[in-house]
C-alpha cells in the first residue's frame, strides 16, 4: 500500500505516505464550496507533475555530474466545467543564474521532463504548457 487518505469532515482530507508516515491536508478550493487554505486534489496533479519533472531531471543531471538545485517550477491549473476538471497545467521553469547547460543537456533535460511518468499518465485531453524558460548567457 502507498496511503491512505482519511476525510476529515468541512471538505478537508488528511492523506498520509504508508513508508515514512509523513502526511499532508487537502482542502476544497473556494471556487467549490472549501476553504481553499490546503493544496486541493487537483492542484496536487500540476504539483506531482512539477515535482516529478524535476525528480527525473535530477536524476540524470546527477549522471551527467550536474546539480539542478534552486531550480523553481510555477505551477497554474486551469479548471474547465462540464464535466468540472483540470483543462490545462501551465509550468514555468527557473533557473539559478549558475545553471548553464549545453543545448544538447537542454534537449535531454527537456525530454527526460516531458516524458516523466506523471506526464505520461496526464489525460490527453489536458493542455499541457512548459515553459523551460533556459537562462541567457551574457
Amino acid at each position: 500500500m502507498t496511503s491512505n487518505v482519511i476525510y476529515e469532515g468541512g471538505l478537508r482530507t488528511v492523506a498520509t505516505h504508508i513508508q515514512s508516515n509523513s502526511d499532508f491536508e487537502t482542502d476544497a478550493p473556494t471556487d467549490n464550496q472549501g476553504k481553499g487554505e490546503r493544496f486541493s486534489p487537483t492542484d496536487l496533479v500540476g504539483t506531482a507533475l512539477a515535482s516529478c519533472m524535476l525528480t527525473t531531471m535530477a536524476i540524470k543531471a546527477k549522471h551527467m555530474e550536474d546539480d539542478l538545485k534552486g531550480i523553481k517550477i510555477d505551477v497554474q491549473k486551469i479548471m474547465v466545467a462540464n464535466p468540472r476538471r483540470i483543462g490545462q497545467l501551465n509550468l514555468t521553469f527557473h533557473y539559478p543564474d549558475t545553471f548553464s547547460p549545453t543545448e544538447e543537456q537542454k534537449t535531454l533535460l527537456e525530454d527526460i521532463a516531458m516524458t516523466c511518468p506523471v506526464a505520461e499518465s496526464i489525460h490527453p485531453d489536458i493542455k499541457l504548457e512548459v515553459n523551460f524558460n533556459w537562462p541567457t548567457l551574457v
